[in-house]
């Protein structure tokens, strides 16, 4: 391992990486990759999630080649020198922002969209003329597998390194000094990231989960609107990876009053999408492992929680299976209600006035993503004004702020060092996209200008 590593710092020292058309020639050998082996893909994901090709292509196929034809699109413009603004005192004289490759990145990934979470970082490094460890997750072995043999007969090897293994592996990679982390994971795996990375003043860059709602202020009078409200919650859940997805919705609030409206237009269309039972399951994926399946399982097995099932609840240990399951107000108190479900279980939760879910959200750790439906203009800005989380979708599930691809956080990092003058900056750039949409956020310290940016942050808002 450390003289795989010791091979790409050396890489890096050449210079070779920093050329244009380096990265142009590494992009289009992805690219070459994914369209020679779809089909592979797609037998290595149906192996280890049960996805369909459908939602192989939609949620992993589709999505890298959409990256990564944009990036080769975009690639000349994103590296060239900016003009900076000089102050008076230093006229006259010019100055430039000069976008640079950070060295050796570590890229983490996980298991729910193994190829779309590894391949799509390493993109962003390749992009920004940086060598790569990529680290795919041990759960998703087939797809590991197909990463760790294939990679290298495509990406210079000298550059770039695809490292198999589990835990110990992960471990070991934390103990040595990188130029800069991508983790995607748990909140709880995240922690020891960060601590390892603390020790070499590494920065890192987490994508984490949490428990997203949805609020429902109205079922329209028009029933095809309702029916289309159902739709996009229904998709919202069960739609990425069966619900093990971090921008899943996680649970629903809705009034008392259209709370039993909305569970039989949610029943009507889990059934057309997905099946009457779970003999019938189709084009839903599978729970990962027996261990994630027992964890499911485990929420259910708290007789209140068990109680409160209004559908589904069957499941099936050999096929790792678990059918759409609604359920209405399990105790508040219970472990459904207080820890990410990452599953096919959606607790609806009932409100005698919707306005009260601004403070049912407030009550919690604030949630990567709101979704709202509703089309009352000043409830949205309540919920825009009162409430703090990664991205607010009204009357909509899964589109991210208009930037992010329709079922996921699909992220091209560009991890560069920026230099200003004689003032360094240390600066991590994501670029979300959908179609031609680009948002560029950035995180970082310039002295007093940018000191403001240590105490916000950037919201996005899709309608």
């Amino acid at each position: 391992m450390e003289k795989s590593i010791a091979e790409l710092r050396e890489t890096f020292k050449t210079g070779g990486t920093k050329s244009i058309s380096w990265r142009k020639s590494q992009l289009k050998a992805l690219l070459q990759l994914i369209n020679q082996n779809e089909d592979s893909i797609f037998k290595a994901l149906d192996q280890d999630l049960g996805k369909s090709p459908v939602e192989s292509y939609r949620d992993e196929v589709g999505v890298l080649k959409k990256s990564v034809t944009y990036t080769l699109s975009c690639l000349e413009k994103w590296v060239a020198p900016k003009k900076a603004e000089v102050p008076l005192l230093f006229f006259p004289a010019k100055a430039e922002v000069m976008p640079q490759p950070l060295g050796v990145v570590l890229i983490f990934s996980s298991w729910n969209f193994p190829f779309t979470l590894a391949l799509d970082p390493l993109i962003g490094a390749i992009s920004a003329g940086n060598t790569v460890v990529l680290k795919p997750s041990d759960l998703a072995p087939a797809c590991m597998s197909f990463l760790v043999e294939t990679i290298p007969k495509y990406l210079d090897n000298k550059a770039v390194k695809v490292l198999a293994g589990g835990a110990d592996i992960g471990e070991r990679l934390l103990q040595l000094k990188w130029d800069k982390i991508f983790f995607t994971g748990s909140p709880r795996v995240g922690r020891l990231v960060m601590a390892a990375a603390a020790k070499h003043l590494t920065p890192v860059t987490l994508e984490l989960g949490g428990k997203s709602p949805a609020i429902v202020d109205t079922l329209s009078t028009t029933p095809s609107k309702a029916k289309v409200t159902a739709k996009r919650i229904v998709g919202g859940k069960w739609g990425p990876c069966t619900g093990q997805a971090c921008i899943a919705i996680d649970y629903v609030l809705v009034e008392e009053k259209l709370a039993s409206t909305l569970i039989e237009l949610l029943k009507k269309t889990i059934k057309r999408f997905y099946g009457e039972n779970i003999k019938s399951l189709k084009n839903i994926s599978r729970i990962v492992n027996k261990h994630q399946f027992q964890r499911l399982v485990n929420l259910l097995k708290d007789p209140n929680v068990a109680d409160s099932i209004v559908y589904g609840g069957s499941v099936d240990e050999e096929k790792l299976v678990i059918e759409p399951t609604i359920l209405l107000d399990p105790p508040l108190d219970s472990e459904i209600m207080s820890e990410e479900i990452f599953g096919p279980l959606l607790p609806i939760i009932t409100l005698k006035n919707v306005e009260e879910s601004i403070d049912f959200i407030n009550s919690k750790s604030n949630p990567l993503v709101i979704y709202a439906f509703t089309e009352d203009e000043t409830f949205k800005k309540r919920i825009l004004s009162e409430t703090s989380s990664g991205t607010v979708t009204f009357n909509d599930s899964m589109v991210q702020g208009g930037f992010g691809w329709a079922i996921g956080c699909c992220a091209v990092c560009l991890v560069y060092v920026l230099s200003h003058a004689t003032v360094s900056l240390h600066f991590y750039v994501i670029l979300y996209h959908l179609e031609e949409w680009v948002k560029v956020a950035l995180e970082g310290i310039m002295g007093s200008t940018l000191s403001t940016l240590l105490a916000t942050k950037n919201r996005s808002c899709i309608e």
